[in-house]
């Protein structure tokens, strides 16, 4: 068995951590656990599987994320998961949109927990690889600590050993699934008390965490850290994660600064893209990963600007990335990145 039991993750995300995101991803962490965008059972069970499922050789270790609450759709699909060389299932019981509640599944599932329990035994039955629960604080008025631990101490009779949880409630009635992102207050320490009260489960932590210092700071009472859109909005937080997190650095070529170690990044990605692009694959469907790629230096607006302004109509991603980089490859550039910088930060 494949153990994903590691200390960083990266946060399923829709619409974002796709598999070009992940090959990104990958190039600036060899060590952290990635996450798909989550699945419903039924694009797994019925859609274009190499389109939804396909991956890197060298994406893994990534889990799957499953969106769905029927036992039995969970597990043929947790198979299905398992045949395409996913090192875990995860099931998503932390997603505040409407369209999963009307569903039945994500967020509105902590409501459920006996569900979700045979949810996790089926795919377990199902497969060899581990089944995993993220979840939420609670939902809506019920997110006292006594609730989240009902929660956990239920789906864990059925089975269930490493739980992720976002360390917010989810509110599914009045905000958006954008708003449930930062309104709801952090309450780190119910998850840290969780940790404490089952001590033989793995619990990871999740929300509102954006360096690799708080990371290290939260890994002092949890298994494990899940960094979300810090991940995606400044991917380059991951550059040294390697090496502070898991004290294994990560060999690239020696470069002296931060700017020309993403360029080193930049370029194999650019290289990435139009083999992807040779296929079918459109080049701003991609680059839109790598807009955010510099942060913090001078020039990373401009290198911003070109790859969105230019990606729609490029069909050489290699030389689309070489005149972006120009903006930001000078003398002046090697500013170490994450200094001030009066423009605000793109999003793609």
């Amino acid at each position: 068995m494949r153990d994903t039991a590691n200390r960083l993750s990266i946060a399923p995300m829709m619409e974002l951590t796709d598999r070009h995101y992940r090959y990104l991803a990958r190039r600036l962490s060899r060590c952290a656990v990635l996450y798909t965008e989550m699945l419903t059972t039924g694009a797994v069970l019925n859609g274009d599987k190499e389109y939804l499922l396909g991956k890197d050789a060298g994406d893994n270790p990534v889990v799957l994320q499953l969106g769905g609450s029927d036992p039995v759709a969970m597990a043929e699909s947790a198979s299905v998961g398992e045949a395409w060389n996913y090192d875990a299932i995860n099931m998503n019981v932390g997603c505040p949109s409407d369209r999963v509640k009307s569903g039945r599944f994500g967020a509105c599932l902590m409501a459920e927990p006996e569900l979700v329990g045979e949810c996790v035994q089926a795919m377990q039955a199902s497969v060899s690889i581990p089944v995993t629960v993220k979840c939420r604080l609670g939902i809506d008025r019920d997110d006292s600590y006594d609730a989240l631990k009902g929660f956990v101490d239920t789906v864990a009779s059925k089975g269930c050993t490493h739980f992720i949880v976002h360390a917010r409630k989810a509110w599914l009635d009045g905000l958006s699934p954008r708003e449930n992102r930062s309104i709801p207050p952090l309450r780190y320490e119910y998850v840290y008390r969780l940790k404490q009260e089952f001590p033989s489960l793995r619990i990871d932590i999740n929300g509102g965490i954006k360096t690799l210092d708080e990371t290290l700071e939260h890994l002092e009472k949890a298994d494990g850290v899940m960094i979300g859109r810090e991940a995606y909005y400044n991917p380059a937080v991951l550059l040294h994660a390697d090496e502070k997190i898991y004290n294994t650095p990560f060999e690239r070529p020696s470069h002296q600064d931060t700017v020309n170690t993403l360029a080193g990044i930049a370029r194999d990605y650019a290289r990435y893209m139009q083999n992807q692009y040779e296929s079918g694959v459109r080049i701003n469907a991609m680059s839109r990963h790598v807009v955010a790629l510099y942060q913090g230096v001078p020039g990373a607006r401009l290198w911003r600007r070109h790859l969105s302004e230019n990606a729609s109509k490029a069909t050489d991603a290699i030389t689309l990335v070489e005149q972006a980089l120009n903006f930001v490859l000078s003398p002046a550039s090697s500013t170490p990145l994450g200094c001030p910088e009066t423009e605000q930060r793109h999003v793609p």
